[in-house]
């Protein structure tokens, strides 16, 4: 009886009351025979709840109480009560769609399935939450939508035992137990669980961004990507650690930051060891023994070991900055940059060392400090085999091999192979001394310079002859005073 009322209600009927398991279960709903006075040709007719079926229906109707069902599918056997019903059934098996958009053409096989998506064109959500206002353009996504208030989730794996709030995720997730990935790539070959991965993952060889951010003009070519985007305008950050409080705008970051906690890093690298808190960090990691650098640029030909480096590096040929402090304005190229920069503002230092308790602004920042407890310096030239503890330090060090300068100065066109050399340069041309003594407000135009001056007031002499023990305030005194015992 339910599927009769559903099948009705394809077809143009409507209830008031939409507790119609209720109505199915009721016999004495079924069956009262009036005469309707408003008809010219009165007629016996059959009226059910909310709608009527005149003697010319009557057949019809009657089936719905004996439940036999005469019109059936040719083609697969599936039998209804209704003609009209089988019809629009038979459009699964044609792809007929009769009901086009007058927007933009698409076409659908039910009417019902139009209205739906002409919302898209006119904005119009009927269906709203009343827990969080939320609304929607269909009573199913509200449906589904509820559950994530109530925590529901009725689909479970009989494998693994994990439920979801979709059957569509359970479906998805049943191909992790088989390995089956029925859907190709046309264009790389690569398999994928479900339909819509496809289509997500042709864009990666398209280049199509169909989702714009509309602040900052940005585009994405996932709808999730642009949601997670907007919380750079917005500073929002849901996901928030239960054990210390520390909010993330990635529900992927909190996920790693509780690994912190727990101190689980159960990835491992099968040729150093080195364990990583994601699989994804450690195929990554991988090329750093291999070599491999798959994402190259299209303008210069410099290639990466990660897109997201790619991505960093382009901006040096744009030009854009589209992170903007909104404390002194100076904008950066990358998010994790104007983080580390508020920094300066707040004084925050988050990253302490176990060993010294000496605090850093930046993650990289600690692991570089490390080094100078263990000694290790990963970076090694290949020329002269000097090692070093940063990969800036190695790339200096090289241009000593190479003779580059590639900073030079706009006044005298002095050229220098680091910047800071550049930047203390400078200062002999504008007389800027930035580092100012604060016990006597002598200024330097150095900041080594005003180390050094210090130790005037301190009195301390860190050079120490290992010959005769004397010690001195500056390197070059020692290494003059070493010279008194070569005499």
């Amino acid at each position: 009886m339910l599927e009769t009322y559903m099948n009705l209600h394809v077809i143009g009927y409507k209830w008031e009351d939409d507790n119609i398991e209720e109505h199915c279960q009721s016999p004495q709903r079924h069956g009262r025979h009036e005469r309707t006075p408003t008809r010219e040709k009165s007629s016996t007719h059959i009226q059910c709840h909310k709608f009527s079926v005149y003697d010319n229906q009557l057949p019809s109707h009657e089936r719905t109480l004996t439940g036999k069902k005469l019109h059936e599918c040719n083609q697969c056997g599936k039998a209804f009560n209704w003609h009209s019903v089988l019809q629009i059934h038979r459009r699964t098996h044609t792809g007929e769609k009769p009901y086009e958009c007058t927007h933009c053409g698409k076409a659908f096989a039910w009417r019902k399935d139009l209205q739906e998506h002409e919302r898209t064109h006119t904005g119009e959500k009927p269906y709203e939450c009343t827990q969080c206002g939320k609304a929607f353009t269909r009573r199913r996504q509200l449906q589904l939508h509820r559950r994530t208030h109530t925590g529901e989730k009725p689909y479970q794996c009989n494998q693994c035992g994990k439920a979801f709030a979709r059957h569509s995720y359970l479906q998805m997730h049943n191909r992790s137990h088989t390995g089956m990935k029925s859907y190709e790539c046309d264009q790389c070959g690569k398999h994928f669980t479900c339909q819509s991965s496809v289509q997500i993952h042709k864009r990666t060889h398209t280049g199509e961004k169909p989702y714009e951010c509309h602040q900052c003009g940005k585009a994405f070519a996932w709808h999730s990507t642009l949601k997670v985007h907007k919380r750079t305008h917005t500073g929002e950050k849901p996901y928030e650690c239960h054990q210390c409080g520390k909010a993330f705008a990635w529900h992927s970051y909190l996920q790693m930051h509780n690994r912190s906690h727990t101190g689980m890093k159960s990835y491992e690298c099968d040729q150093c060891g080195k364990h990583f808190t994601r699989q994804s960090s450690v195929q990554i990691h991988k090329r750093t023994h291999t070599g491999e650098k798959p994402y190259e640029c299209n303008q210069c030909g410099k290639a990466f070991a990660e897109h997201r480096s790619l991505q960093v590096h382009k901006r040096t040929h744009t030009g854009v900055k589209s992170y903007e402090c909104n404390q002194c304005g100076k904008a950066f190229a990358q998010d994790s940059h104007l983080q580390r920069h508020r920094r300066t503002h707040t004084g925050e230092k988050p990253y302490e060392c176990t060993q010294c308790g000496k605090s850093f602004t930046s993650q990289n920042t600690l692991q570089t400090h490390r080094r100078t407890h263990t000694g290790e310096k990963p970076y090694e030239c290949s020329q002269c085999g000097k090692a070093f503890a940063q990969h800036s330090n190695l790339q200096v060090h090289r241009r000593t091999h190479t003779g580059e300068k590639p900073y030079e100065c706009n006044q005298c066109g002095k050229a220098f192979a680091r910047d800071s050399h550049l930047q203390r340069h400078r200062r002999t041309h504008t007389g800027e001394k930035p580092y100012e003594c604060n016990q006597c407000g002598k200024a330097f135009a150095e900041h080594r310079s005003l180390q050094v001056h210090r130790r005037t007031h301190t009195g301390e002499k860190p050079y120490e002859c290992n010959q005769c023990g004397r010690a001195f305030a500056q390197d070059n005194h020692l290494q003059r005073h070493r010279r008194t015992h070569t005499w």
